[in-house]
């Protein structure tokens, strides 16, 4: 489990009374908690409780699905990032995030890493080169590319290509990583591999994961926050607090339940 940084034990991210509706339908109802920063936090739950949808108001990838509506106060460092006059670009570069299956674009693995900085106005090959070695070396990746950078991105194993599509966050200097199931598609080993990976960029970022597996979350997170849904199927926290009590002495006797494998 992750140690935490002694500067940086302050609140990074932080929700209010959130509510999230797709139309009429309401995907999570009230949801007030707050993210420390340099740490890792497991959002868990049963499938359809609404943990994608809240990782996703971070960085408002929300607003690309038609007929969406936030209510309630999200902020990142104490600024809400809701305001009409928030820098969706910026935003996303601040706040950066890897999805369930690695995506890496079909292009080489050097253009991979240099997308990002390049479409923030990073041009010099020197530069994006320094970039790129600082990156892979951070996603545990520049050993075993170094010599073919220049080769395909798709060509990588699926854990490889998982470990380059963070790299590729990584390249445009975020302050937070949010991970939609990252090891779902992975082999055992490829999963380990990430999840270190986690635990050493928790030194320097603050990152917010999605997990099915209850083993990964006590394994890697700090803080763990437990959803469920409701009747009418919206989302709910249930109960949030640092990973060792959720998962050894929780509140909730709904939290237990889901954690022992008596539902969900």
């Amino acid at each position: 489990m992750t140690i935490y940084n002694n500067a940086c034990t302050l609140g990074k991210l932080s929700a209010k009374d959130v509510n999230l509706f797709y139309g009429s339908f309401q995907a999570l109802r009230k949801v007030t908690l707050e993210i420390p920063k340099c740490s890792i936090t497991a959002i868990i739950g049963p499938s359809g409780c609404g943990k994608s949808s809240f990782l996703r108001l971070f960085n408002r990838m929300n607003d690309l699905i038609g007929n969406v509506r936030v209510e309630g106060t999200l902020q990142l460092d104490g600024k809400t990032i809701y305001d009409r006059f928030v820098d969706i670009v910026d935003l996303r570069k601040k706040v950066g995030m890897v999805f369930q299956k690695p995506n890496p674009f079909p292009m080489s693995i050097f253009d991979n890493i240099a997308f990002g900085p390049r479409q923030h106005g990073t041009n010099n090959r020197g530069k994006l080169e320094d970039i790129a070695e600082k990156s892979l070396r951070q996603a545990a990746l520049w050993d075993e590319v170094k010599d073919k950078l220049g080769q395909s991105a798709l060509a990588l194993s699926g854990g490889q290509q998982q470990r380059l599509c963070i790299a590729r966050v990584l390249a445009v200097e975020p302050e937070v990583i949010l991970m939609d199931e990252p090891c779902s598609a992975l082999d055992p080993v490829a999963t380990l591999k990430i999840e270190d990976l986690m635990r050493k960029l928790a030194k320097e970022y603050t990152i917010v994961i999605v997990t099915h597996n209850m083993q990964q979350a006590a394994r890697v997170s700090d803080m763990a926050a437990f959803f469920m849904m409701e009747e009418d199927r919206a989302g709910l926290l249930v109960e949030y607090g640092s990973t060792s009590q959720i998962f050894t002495n929780p509140k909730d006797k709904r939290t237990e339940d889901y954690i022992t494998g008596r539902f969900g």
